[in-house]
């Protein structure tokens, strides 16, 4: 990194040290390296970022859109997607700190549990993202069994979740102060990356990636 690159990121992050984070949805896969499935040995690969249709968004909240199974078909993460909460409210809830709960739903599959608890085992079992959005554990289906979520057992593959950290922040700061159109740091639209664009980015800094976010 050049030398006015290196100072200008320093002075970004002496701002964001009084930042305070905000949850947003974002993309699964953020390297573009095929991390984006978890497998059932009972359904095979489950596809988070399919090629078609809506894939997973997660927030610091909760999980919305669809997985994709070539075996199962589609696999509903949210009531919020069809919008009929009020008929039969569910989702997979994320408490903040990347652990999950909750159900979702697959058509051909029933209910599948996030959080699953098995009767005299003390093992926590349940789906959690890390600091760097990698999705661990396993979720549990009564008509399809576990689906496992640990990437080291998944010949490479696994599931990660686009979190804003300093690889976006250096991409930032290569783009401060420039005006031109396309810019990944221009956050406001207004072709120009200056203090509006840091106090956007400074919301999402720590935190899920909103959709659509170039940074990466």
């Amino acid at each position: 990194m050049k030398l006015g690159n290196v100072i200008k990121t320093f002075s970004v992050c002496v701002l964001l040290l009084g930042t305070v984070s905000v949850g947003f949805a974002e993309n699964i896969d953020p390297y573009e390296d095929g991390s984006q499935y978890a497998y059932g040995e009972n359904v095979g690969w489950l596809n988070f970022e399919p090629n078609t249709g809506n894939g997973v968004q997660v927030a610091g909240d909760k999980l919305t859109g669809y997985v994709w199974a070539e075996n199962i078909g589609w696999i509903n993460l949210s009531c919020e997607n069809t919008g009929y909460c009020a008929t039969v409210n569910f989702g997979v809830a994320n408490d903040g700190a990347g652990n999950l709960s909750g159900y979702a739903w697959g058509a051909n599959v029933g209910w599948i549990n996030f959080d699953p608890v098995v009767s005299g085992d003390p093992t926590d079992y349940g789906v959690k993202i890390d600091g760097d959005g990698n999705f661990s554990g396993w979720a549990w289906g009564e008509n399809i069994g576990w689906i496992n979520f640990h990437s080291a057992d998944l010949y490479g593959y696994g599931v990660q979740a686009c979190k804003v950290n300093f690889e976006d922040l250096a991409n930032f700061v290569d783009d401060w102060l420039e005006s031109d159109t396309g810019l990944p740091g221009n956050l406001s639209g207004n072709d120009e990356v200056d203090f509006v664009d840091y106090s956007i980015f400074a919301n999402y800094w720590l935190d899920y990636c909103p959709g659509g976010w170039e940074l990466k």
